[in-house]
């Protein structure tokens, strides 16, 4: 299926690894001008690299930014001053007993998962209201539904992120610009393989041993059993990216394994 996006400038926020990689890829791979964003210039090279070597699409670049406070937003903004479609995919995530989490971890994760997004759709949307067209993505989370127990502040920025991605999309509507938010599942990304592996260590078990260990206790209401991969969670991002969305906007789209029980 032709997706459409050929020439469209893709702006992938956190995209050196896990979902924020494959998102950029998979936009590689219909022909996308893409921009890879990472912390750091070691990082984002290596993703511009590997990407032009799978895709032998040389229109990807890439801007070492940290999107985590405004000045690093500015600085990413006057390299790349307009996109036809932002992913706001950047995200942290700790677990941690509420009872722990201080004043400044909850302002670390609202400044690096909410502000981040906000902050690029505010600077790109001006561009999109231009032109009529344009797609903003925010890469939520099941846990803005389920807020996990282990890591409430983390919760609370993925419910926030669905919150803004509504609101813009009610703000641009009448226009082709559409605003989703995209509900990934317990993804196999590169923080929580790291993360897992470590417990399993710790309880001298295997890996797989762990994953169905986590599926039976943290996520019992999965219906995969398992971990999503960054590929599935990317796919849904691109289809929504692609002008074949056009009438999928205000949405809370779920790629999550069947974890959220609601039917709506």
């Amino acid at each position: 299926m032709d997706l459409q996006l050929a020439g469209k400038i893709a702006l992938v926020s956190g995209s050196t690894a896990g979902i924020g990689f494959a998102a950029a890829l998979r936009f590689a791979r219909e022909g996308a001008t893409v921009v890879v964003n990472g912390r750091t210039h070691a990082r984002v090279d290596d993703a511009v690299r590997r990407i032009k070597q799978e895709t032998s699409n040389p229109a990807v670049t890439g801007v070492a930014a940290d999107l985590g406070n405004a000045a690093g937003v500015e600085s990413l903004v006057q390299a790349i001053p307009a996109v036809d479609v932002l992913v706001n995919n950047l995200g942290i995530f700790e677990p941690k007993p509420f009872e722990a989490i201080s004043d400044a971890d909850w302002l670390r994760f609202f400044e690096v998962n909410v502000m981040s997004g906000v902050r690029l759709a505010r600077a790109y949307l001006p561009g999109m209201r231009k032109q009529n067209w344009g797609r903003i993505l925010f890469v939520s989370s099941e846990s803005a539904v389920n807020i996990p127990v282990e890591m409430i502040h983390y919760g609370m920025t993925k419910t926030a992120e669905v919150a803004v991605a509504r609101g813009l999309a009610e703000a641009v509507a009448g226009t082709a610009i559409t605003v989703n938010s995209i509900l990934a599942g317990p993804t196999a990304s590169e923080g929580v393989s790291t993360f897992v592996a470590q417990l399993a260590h710790e309880r001298g078990i295997d890996a797989k041993a762990m994953e169905r260990e986590f599926f039976a206790s943290a996520r019992p209401s999965s219906l995969l059993k398992r971990f999503i991969t960054p590929d599935e969670v990317a796919n849904l991002i691109v289809y929504a990216a692609s002008p074949l969305a056009g009438a999928t906007n205000g949405a809370a789209l779920r790629v999550d394994g069947g974890v959220v029980r609601s039917v709506l």
